[in-house]
């Protein structure tokens, strides 16, 4: 493929400048990020529609940098007390970020071009020092752009603080001027942390960390069986494709009245039990805690881990889902704390055992459900006619992840290769990210599908 890459430099004004701590949520990624040696950058290639001018892609990103302060933030590191090198963060006033252009051959791929610098921008760290929390490319083809591809820090905006941008962007930017239409919503992150630093919350952050205690106490231990042949590179990603899935979830959301993530989780749990032996299960899930005063439209980092542990034994699945819903709605009220004093209990507890607690199972619900799930209930017919679409491919390996065991679940596919898996259906997309010094193949395969099986079979009645 003949690429030619060039850059322009788009300037940036923006309220609300200074200098001060990161945010729970901001810490909390960094620490992750920095222990598991992944980058978690959050990148996006879209198709361009026809026609589209440089000059609109470029002031999208002025108004996207100058309006929010959490993509204008770099950060500062200086000696702490104990020698750990401590973070702030530098929120600048003005400034400027690089809109990359690359050019390709008539001949070539504007998709492949898209996916191999969504694929850049993926895995090179960001230079949190030097370097805003955005990037932004486009494939150019004979003078026409065909492909953008958005990257973000995680360290800096979360899923939710994406959707937050998506729906500024859509409603307050006027494509004529690129001005704003109205003000910006949300905390500023500075005015956060400085409130994360308070009484109240410190009183919150310590509630929630006696939580994560009592649900650690439930766990006994638990040895997994090491593979016969460690892989390298160590993380593999199994991809799932299923809308019997899709469709047996909603049916048992509609009889049960539980929400989508609570038959996801349920269903997790008892598929680990059964492949596992592990039970009960554990299972950190991602927590936006944007439904707390002043988060909901803020685009930064909010979110945060919150422990699950659903007991699966002498249950059917209906109750496991009334268990896994209970666990999940507490699991998110005790998602907002100080990640440091969480470490340092993780840390006491395991020095306590003698052994690593193995807890990074996580589970990771990004679908757009999050109230109780309505629809037609599928029958066993439908079910059946639907359980052969179903597919399972092993694609990418990494060799670093953030969790032992990693379970994304979307309801389109992530990432433009991807696209091949649609049929028109309403599916469940899972990526599953293991470790494979923990794992052999065939049971991460085998959880997939017995989270598929157990709650279709729950669905049509016969378990």
């Amino acid at each position: 493929m003949a690429i030619t890459v060039t850059e322009i430099r788009v300037t940036f004004h923006g309220q609300g400048s200074g200098v001060g701590e990161l945010t729970w949520g901001q810490l909390g990624i960094l620490r992750a990020s920095q222990r598991n040696g992944k980058t978690m950058n959050l990148v996006w290639p879209l198709p361009l529609p026809a026609g589209t001018p440089l000059a609109e892609i470029a002031a999208m990103l002025r108004f996207q940098v100058s309006r929010h302060p959490a993509l204008r933030t770099r950060l500062r590191f200086a000696d702490g007390p104990s020698g750990e090198r401590q973070p702030r963060q530098v929120i600048a006033e003005s400034g400027e970020v690089p809109l990359h252009i690359v050019d390709i051959g008539d001949d070539d791929d504007p998709v492949a071009a898209a996916e191999e610098l969504r694929s850049r921008y993926e895995l090179a760290y960001f230079d949190y020092q030097n370097e805003f929390p955005i990037r932004m490319g486009v494939i150019r083809q004979s003078a026409a752009l065909k492909q953008i591809v958005v990257g973000y820090s995680h360290v800096m905006v979360d899923g939710g603080g994406l959707d937050a941008l998506d729906q500024d962007l859509r409603k307050n930017l006027d494509r004529v001027t690129g001005e704003p239409t109205a003000p910006a919503e949300g905390l500023h992150p500075l005015e956060l942390a400085h409130k994360q630093g308070g009484a109240a919350a410190r009183r919150q952050s310590e509630r929630a960390i006696r939580y994560w205690a009592d649900q650690l106490g439930r766990l006994p231990a638990w040895q997994h069986e090491e593979p016969a042949s460690p892989r390298e590179p160590r993380f593999a990603e199994l991809v799932v494709y299923s809308p019997a899935m899709e469709l047996a979830m909603r049916a048992v959301g509609a009889r049960t009245g539980a929400d989508g993530t609570a038959v996801l989780l349920a269903a997790y749990s008892a598929a680990v039990a059964r492949v596992f032996r592990r039970n009960p299960s554990v299972a950190q899930i991602v927590t936006s805690n944007r439904f707390r005063p002043g988060l909901a439209g803020m685009v930064s980092q909010v979110s945060q881990h919150g422990i699950c542990v659903v007991d699966a034994a002498d249950a059917g699945f209906d109750e496991i889902v009334a268990r896994a819903q209970k666990a999940a709605t507490t699991a998110s009220f005790y998602a907002y704390y100080d990640p440091v004093a969480r470490d340092r209990l993780l840390d006491e507890i395991a020095a306590r055992a003698g052994r690593p607690l193995d807890i990074s199972w996580c589970l990771n619900d990004r679908r757009a459900m999050s109230g109780p799930v309505d629809g037609d209930v599928s029958t066993e017919a439908e079910l059946t006619r639907m359980l052969p679409h179903t597919k399972l491919y092993w694609d990418r390996n990494e060799p670093a992840s953030d969790g032992t065991l990693f379970l994304h679940v979307d309801s389109h596919p992530l990432l433009v290769d991807r696209q091949g898996l649609a049929e028109g259906l309403p599916a469940v997309y899972m990526q599953i990210w293991a470790d494979t010094w923990h794992f052999a193949l065939d049971q991460v395969e085998a959880l997939a599908r017995e989270m598929e099986a157990v709650v279709v079979a729950a669905a049509s009645g016969t378990r």
